[in-house]
């Protein structure tokens, strides 16, 4: 009997994981190269700095942070459109060097309003990676894998998160407060090799070569306005709103975290990288496992979840009154449901467009919700002048999962849906 338990343990445990060995080599580099190419944005870390420096108000620091997402907004709309018309793997590779670029020049600023034009062409790779990437691996990989595929390549967001922060404790522990936020910055050049690896390695999608053969064949042009037509318009507008909730939710937090930490829980900067240590910990657990979930009870359903648990365990966070200890603990649940909202997003926008207008639709509906929710890193700078920061930050936060809760419910099921030319 025991002996059986244990097999059937390890069954299952290689269970877990076999669906990686399946994969064909172009797979896996598709796979290497979304997951590779997330990097986070490290501007969180820097407003104290910013603050204390250069004497910016919360507001002012909200909208450097706000720049950047509207901006990536459209990066997100162009990257698509590039991507239906001359290829993913190109449009990957301009986005990440793109991102890459003006993230270094970040850390050479002067002054607020070059800092703000810095970030504000930021947001252009920053949008066109995501929408590149996502419609990239979503082509790539099969049916049955495509969820977890897709949640992994968000769990490459936790990664270059946890680098970041790590960065930040030695930066701002060793170098002066004038020159760390700008260290942190400069690194950010970094992902731009992965540029070269995906040039030589990486292949467009075969349902992607295709569909782009057949429209040539046909003298067919796709037009950007399809997605506003039946029956893609729901599918844009419920998407758009989806993206709204949890990227509005997510930047809340996440934005005024550390800050949060540093000024109202009076946390020196080596304590509050412990809290966002467990925070990005729970982050990663739940790109995976939502990820996971998505190909086990479907896409509709683990969003559903994820977003009530996000807006629970958000409000508790900041808003009620707990001890250090307990906030430690709550940070690994909020940072596992505000992260896993987004595991299955990629794979539910690759499977509800068509192949002729994957990249623009998927790019329009993902970032539609973040153009809309870059509003709310602005709204709690601005609230928090008449309440304590960790209130605004809750109430925002509630807003927006419940709004994508909403959508979610309201969105039909593509679950194991195989791609079409």
């Amino acid at each position: 009997m025991r002996a059986d338990t244990a097999a059937s343990r390890t069954g299952r445990r290689r269970g877990a994981l076999a669906w990686v060995s399946e994969l064909a080599p172009r797979e896996r580099r598709a796979f290497g190269a979304c997951v590779g190419g997330w990097d986070v944005q490290m501007y969180s870390f820097v407003i104290p700095a910013l603050i204390a420096t250069w004497g910016i108000t919360r507001g002012q620091a909200g909208v450097l942070g706000t720049a950047a997402l509207l901006v990536s907004a459209i990066g997100g709309w162009l990257a698509g459109w590039i991507a239906d018309r001359f290829g993913r793997v190109r449009t990957l590779q301009i986005a990440i060097l793109w991102f890459a670029i003006f993230t270094f020049l970040s850390g050479l600023a002067q002054n607020y309003q070059q800092l703000f034009v810095a970030r504000a062409l930021l947001g252009l790779g920053f949008g066109g990676e995501w929408a590149a990437g996502a419609v990239l691996l979503g082509e790539s990989i099969r049916a049955e894998h495509r969820g977890k595929a897709l949640g992994i390549m968000q769990a490459g967001w936790a990664v270059g998160w946890a680098m970041a922060t790590v960065l930040y404790a030695v930066f701002f522990t060793l170098l002066p407060v004038q020159t760390a936020w700008r260290a942190l910055f400069l690194v950010g050049i970094a992902p731009a090799v992965l540029v070269f690896f995906v040039r030589r390695y990486v292949e467009e999608p075969p349902v992607y070569l295709e569909s782009r053969a057949k429209l040539a064949a046909r003298g067919d042009r796709p037009s950007f306005f399809e997605i506003f037509k039946p029956p893609l318009l729901r599918i844009t507008l419920l998407g758009g709103l989806m993206g709204t909730g949890a990227q509005g939710g997510y930047y809340a937090v996440m934005t005024w975290m550390p800050t949060s930490l540093r000024n109202e829980r009076g946390l020196s900067i080596l304590d509050s990288t412990g809290y966002l240590a467990v925070l990005i910990a729970g982050a990663f657990c739940g790109y995976l496992t939502g990820g996971f979930l998505s190909d086990r009870i479907g896409r509709r359903l683990q969003f559903f979840v994820f977003a009530i648990g996000a807006g629970i365990v958000a409000f508790t966070y900041t808003s009620l009154s707990f001890g250090n200890n307990a906030m430690l603990v709550l940070g690994f649940p909020l940072g596992f449901f505000a992260s896993g909202v987004f595991s299955a997003m990629g794979a539910f926008y690759t499977e509800h467009f068509p192949t002729r207008v994957r990249g623009v639709g998927q790019g329009f509906a993902y970032n539609l919700g973040r153009a809309t929710g870059a509003l709310f890193p602005t709204l709690v700078g601005y609230l928090s002048a008449s309440m304590s920061l960790g209130q605004a930050i809750g109430i925002f936060a509630v807003l927006a999962y419940a709004t994508m809760a909403l959508a979610a419910f309201l969105l039909p099921e593509t679950k194991g849906k195989v791609l079409a030319a």
